[in-house]
């Protein structure tokens, strides 16, 4: 399982931290393998954040 995370304002995390403390709040099969950053979340027009662009996104960053 791959997390996109748009960091804001305060203070910075690092990668290891995020997916420490997640892997303590859910079951082990949905433990996070990897967090990728990014400046924005890609949203509609009534706010919801557009997962279908974020998998866009990140199958053609990892396309051969």
């Amino acid at each position: 399982m791959v997390s996109m995370w748009c960091p804001g304002p305060g203070p910075g995390s690092v990668e290891d931290d995020l997916i420490s403390y997640v892997a303590g709040q859910v079951a082990p099969y949905k433990k996070v393998c990897r967090v990728e950053f990014t400046d924005f979340a890609p949203r509609s027009a009534t706010g919801k954040i557009l997962r279908r662009e974020l998998r866009a996104r990140e199958r053609s960053s990892t396309a051969p």
